[in-house]
C-alpha cells in the first residue's frame, strides 16, 4: 500500500511540475511575442533603441522575424528544444549588445541571461528528460 501512495505521490509531484513548466513557458512565450510584434511593428521607441545598440533602425524587422520563429518553434511540443536553442542564441546576441554599450551588467546586461534560465527552467519542468538526456539525473 505504501508504494501505491508513492508512485501516486510521485505522478502528482510530476504532473504540478509540468505544470508549473507550461505556465513559466507561456510567460516566457508571452514575453517574447510581446518583443517580436514590438520589433515587427516598428515604433520609434524600438528603431531609437536599436540605434542606441548600434544596430541599423531598419534591422528591427529581420530581429523580429527570427525571434517569432523561434518563439512558434519553442511553442510546438515537439521542436520546444530547437525554439529554445534559437532563442538561447537570440537572447546571447542582447548580452553582446548591451556589453558593447557597457549598460548596467546585473539590471540590463544580465537580464537576457535570467530570462534564458528562466525559459529553460520552464521547458526542463515540462520534459524533464532532457536531465536525463544531458546526463544530469538517473
Amino acid at each position: 500500500m505504501s508504494t501505491d501512495t508513492s508512485v501516486r505521490t510521485r505522478t502528482t509531484a510530476q504532473r504540478t511540475a509540468q505544470k508549473v513548466g507550461v505556465g513559466i513557458s507561456v510567460l516566457v512565450g508571452a514575453f517574447l511575442v510581446f518583443d517580436a510584434v514590438g520589433k515587427l511593428m516598428r515604433p520609434a521607441q524600438v528603431t531609437e533603441g536599436l540605434v542606441t545598440l548600434g544596430f541599423p533602425g531598419d534591422q528591427a524587422l529581420v530581429m523580429g522575424v527570427v525571434l517569432a520563429v523561434c518563439v512558434v518553434v519553442f511553442a510546438i511540443p515537439r521542436t520546444a528544444v530547437l525554439g529554445a536553442l534559437g532563442i538561447t542564441a537570440y537572447l546571447g546576441g542582447a548580452v553582446t549588445a548591451n556589453m558593447r554599450i557597457e549598460a548596467p551588467l546585473l539590471s540590463t546586461t544580465l537580464f537576457a541571461v535570467y530570462f534564458g534560465v528562466l525559459m529553460w527552467v520552464g521547458l526542463v519542468l515540462r520534459r524533464p528528460e532532457l536531465l536525463r538526456v544531458a546526463g544530469l539525473a538517473g
